[in-house]
């Protein structure tokens, strides 16, 4: 009789667990499905040139949502190559190199800079940063003005506030993650290390390296983080449907856009048309995050070189 109750409970325990597993896949599909059927007027009338045509005119019934992808993606990702960096190194410093005295203070404070809600980084952003990018604009010489990387308005709201405020919001989650991936290494990988003479640098790129299929997983959550951010993007990055090079032009999200417009959207075209905005957003975070996990199952299943080791007969003495 215990032996069924065991069985009939696993049997339980089993069905239940893969029932909210079932239901987050059907979460996920349902949202791909809603965001499609929505989308189908849009997707009639324009098909893929929808996603490759740079005109937004909601008043002659043109969209084009290249603008908003090209501003999504561009600012995500100077988000993340000037976050990850700085991110590692907090971890670093945290797990590897702090004083215990400092050590709780740091993380309180990294994990309060995770709860500060969206909206008072975006007025942060508006009373502090954007004063601060055109004061560098205006400090620029007209030469290097000319340069399209540096071209553009000065007036702040541009494409380099808006990926400053998003590597600022990404720090917290990616630093914490890499944090909890360090202490997570085993403390024998350190000690072996410091058992064969290494100094605390060699020690620290022996923890960096076992624990690195982590830190890559830190810096996509922290991507994944940039991609929908909606707020703090919205009030700094200028609001204009154009595509350009410039970190100083005024760009526009694919959150932003439809922030802004979905509750003024004047017929069904124009609300289709952001609701397909909506589906590109879906689609290119489930791309790159699809792309992460590839990238660290790769890490994770590369060969290891095979060490000999030559082994030396010693022959008896006569």
């Amino acid at each position: 009789m215990s032996r069924r109750r065991i069985s009939v409970g696993d049997f339980l325990f089993k069905m239940g667990t893969s029932t909210f597993a079932l239901i987050l896949v059907l979460l996920v599909v349902s949202i791909g499905v809603v965001l499609i059927y929505q989308s189908m007027p849009t997707i009639r009338e324009f098909g893929f040139n929808f996603w490759s045509t740079q005109t937004w005119d909601p008043v002659s019934g043109n969209f084009g949502a290249l603008p908003f992808i090209w501003g999504t993606l561009y600012s995500s990702f100077i988000a993340i190559l000037i976050a990850a960096p700085i991110s590692i190194g907090v971890a670093v410093f945290i797990s590897e190199l702090c004083p215990d005295q400092l050590k709780q203070p740091l993380v309180f404070l990294t994990e309060l800079l995770a709860t500060v809600p969206s909206i008072v980084y975006g007025l942060w952003g508006i009373f502090v940063l954007v004063p601060a990018v055109r004061a560098v604009q205006m400090w620029f010489p007209d030469w290097l003005r000319a340069v399209p990387l540096f071209s553009g308005p000065r007036n702040g709201l541009s494409m380099l506030s808006a990926a400053l405020i998003l590597t600022i919001m990404v720090i917290p989650f990616t630093s914490s993650v890499a944090r909890e991936v360090l202490k997570a290494v085993p403390l024998a990988q350190r000690e072996t290390a410091y058992a064969l003479g290494a100094t605390r640098w060699e020690v620290t790129k022996v923890a960096l390296h076992y624990a690195r299929v982590g830190i890559i997983g830190a810096i996509m959550l922290g991507l994944g983080r940039a991609f929908g951010e909606t707020m703090a993007v919205t009030m700094v990055i200028g609001n204009t449907p154009k595509m350009s090079l410039s970190l100083f032009a005024p760009q526009y999200t694919m959150a932003a856009v439809i922030a802004n417009e979905f509750t003024e959207a004047a017929n069904d075209l124009h609300i289709s048309a952001l609701i397909e905005i909506g589906l590109v957003l879906f689609i290119v975070t489930f791309v790159i995050n699809a792309g992460s996990r590839l990238l660290i199952w790769g890490m994770t299943h590369q060969t290891k070189p095979t060490v000999t080791v030559p082994v030396r007969t010693m022959e008896p003495t006569v």
